[in-house]
């Protein structure tokens, strides 16, 4: 019981982290992606499609073990690189504002991914608006064949697909890069004071490009995530709900740290499965539904009263950059 419930809290957990993670290296930089959750959104479609087309192209014959795992990650790889692209061109290069560039590409991403979720769905002859690609996320979710013998021990460890572990892997090496390498001090320079980076000869807007497609792509990821390992292969539109806009502000949470954000993402997807392993109803079901967005809002309460630099946002978080004031 207690197995499963942690297995289950992992699952929902990791596409928070792919999402903190990517918000994170993106708000080093200095550019604050409220467009995450449009991401994400694109990052699974992307995934999605790749692996529909790929089903529907074996016509009954065997897949190939490494086309029908690299198809949908490049895919999604690929529909999340160019949101990014997008969001850094608006903001970086036009100077668009960013919050409300953010909020435009979250429409505009949820609004791509229900609208190639339809199409797919009719294509494939379903009544709904639902795609099961069962057969792409048997390979996604394979784990590794000794966890089933080892008891909790193996399925709170053992028991996931590849991507679970891409995402604590990534999460670890961008803690690393930030704090033991001369691009991570570049990247956290910019963030604070461009000007000052300017002057120092770092390039401004190659940092803030590459750290906002970087951390759109490892977003998209947590899209693809939830689709393939999580939802075992099912594409329903509007079925991933809020996470992108949890994963914003776990961000928060974890006060801009990838390596704290690995254990904040896992705590949230415990309370995000809450009412799910609870027995309750009626109205302590309803509560139980509340925990997550009540912690965030007391978390955020929290971590704004601190005063330690530390813990607050990097200086030039949310601002364009102006060379011409400099």
């Amino acid at each position: 019981m207690i197995g499963a419930f942690i297995h289950s809290t992992v699952l929902q957990g990791i596409p928070l982290m792919y999402g903190c993670t990517g918000e994170i290296i993106t708000q080093k930089s200095g550019n604050l992606n409220l467009g995450l959750p449009g991401v994400m959104y694109v990052g699974g479609i992307s995934g999605v499609i790749g692996a529909f087309l790929y089903e529907q192209s074996l016509k009954g014959s065997d897949p190939n073990g490494f086309l029908i795992i690299v198809i949908p990650l490049l895919c999604s790889l690929l529909g999340s690189l160019v949101m990014g692209l997008i969001y850094s061109f608006l903001v970086v290069t036009l100077r668009a504002n960013q919050n409300v560039t953010g909020l435009a590409m979250t429409t505009f991403g949820v609004g791509i991914g229900n609208f190639f979720g339809g199409s797919i769905s009719k294509l494939a002859g379903a009544e709904s608006t639902s795609i099961n690609l069962t057969l792409t996320s048997n390979y996604f979710r394979a784990h590794l064949p000794f966890a089933d013998g080892m008891g909790d021990f193996g399925e709170v460890i053992f028991s996931y697909g590849f991507l679970t572990y891409l995402a604590i892997i990534i999460a670890i090496g961008a803690y690393v890069v930030f704090n033991k390498t001369r691009v991570g001090l570049h990247l956290r320079a910019v963030g604070e004071s461009p000007a000052t980076a300017d002057a120092a000869g770092i390039s401004v807007t190659k940092y803030k490009y590459l750290a906002t497609c970087i951390g759109c792509v490892i977003a998209g990821f947590g899209g693809l995530h939830y689709v393939m390992e999580y939802a075992n292969g099912m594409w329903s539109n509007d079925a991933f709900g809020d996470r992108g806009w949890l994963a914003i502000a776990l961000v928060i949470f974890a006060v801009w740290k990838p390596n704290i954000g690995i254990l904040a993402s896992i705590f949230f997807g415990g309370l995000y499965i809450l009412k799910d392993w609870s027995n309750s109803s009626g109205v302590l079901s309803e509560f139980l539904k509340m925990v997550p967005y009540l912690v965030t809002f007391v978390v955020l309460i929290i971590t704004s009263m601190r005063k330690k630099r530390e813990y607050q946002p990097p200086e030039s978080l949310g601002v364009n950059y102006f060379r011409e004031d400099r």
